[in-house]
């Protein structure tokens, strides 16, 4: 397994990734997580950081589903509403593409919980960056 593969492995496990359901070429992403206490604070309620972490994830999974790949989705905004509190159980971020430029894209997404009740919704311009080139200079900095 390449290292990249690796990273992305462990970061999927952290967020607590149960299944992709759905990417989509037309620019679309459904993933199933799993909200686990030891991801709560205050009686329950989801750190926000996940709750962001999980619909960003599936932008990101939009992306690669539209541009394939050797596409690398770089973060150039991103902003969350939150509606309500995730709680331990399974949650679903799901993710469409809004508009596609040649490299810049604006993605929206949302976190449900198992009824469907919207939890938080987000929105972010992504760059879609050459894979090799992302990893080369990744390479690079780490020496």
């Amino acid at each position: 397994m390449a290292e990249s593969d690796t990273q992305v492995h462990e970061l999927s496990r952290t967020l607590g990734l149960i299944r992709v359901i759905e990417m989509n070429p037309e620019g679309r992403a459904r993933i199933a997580y799993a909200a686990g206490q030891h991801m709560c604070h205050s009686g329950g309620v989801v750190q926000g950081g996940f709750v962001t972490g999980w619909i960003d994830a599936a932008m990101a999974h939009a992306a690669i589903a539209m541009g394939g790949a050797d596409v690398v989705p770089m973060s150039l905004e991103l902003k969350v509403s939150f509606f309500a509190p995730a709680r331990p159980g399974t949650v679903i971020a799901e993710a469409w593409v809004e508009r596609r430029g040649k490299r810049t894209c604006f993605f929206e997404g949302r976190l449900l919980d198992e009824g469907g009740t919207v939890l938080a919704k987000a929105s972010s311009t992504l760059m879609l960056a050459e894979r090799a080139r992302v990893e080369s200079a990744s390479k690079a900095a780490l020496g």
